[in-house]
């Protein structure tokens, strides 16, 4: 009987990544999640990894990393513009604009 063992995968660092972590969201947790990697710029395991451990998530400076801090800009700007008129709970959209501050506050700190 042959059995088909899957190459051993190591990370960037030469980790060897053996074990799964699962876990269950919202569709709401989930969009979060997904904008806040995609403005860190990094893959969402990554990401994960570096939150779950309390480790501070490094947002690298790239033009793929601005392109998407913009778009997230744009994308809030629209939701606060469709709030005014509502009584809706930002909550989401605050934690959303918490964070794009933290990584452009990181930006602006490189320069100095």
């Amino acid at each position: 009987m042959n059995s088909i063992v899957s190459a051993k995968n190591t990370d960037r660092k030469g980790r060897w990544r053996n074990k799964t972590v699962a876990f269950r969201m919202s569709e709401e947790e989930s969009k979060v999640l997904d904008s806040l990697v995609k403005m860190s710029g990094l893959s969402k395991q990554d990401y994960l990894v570096d939150r779950a451990l309390q480790q501070t998530v490094v947002v690298k400076g790239t033009p793929k990393v601005y392109h998407n801090l913009r778009e997230e800009a744009e994308k809030i700007l629209i939701q606060l513009e469709e709030l005014k008129n509502t009584k809706a709970d930002p909550g989401d959209l605050l934690e959303t604009i918490r964070y794009l501050t933290a990584v452009l506050d990181g930006f602006k700190n490189i320069k100095e």
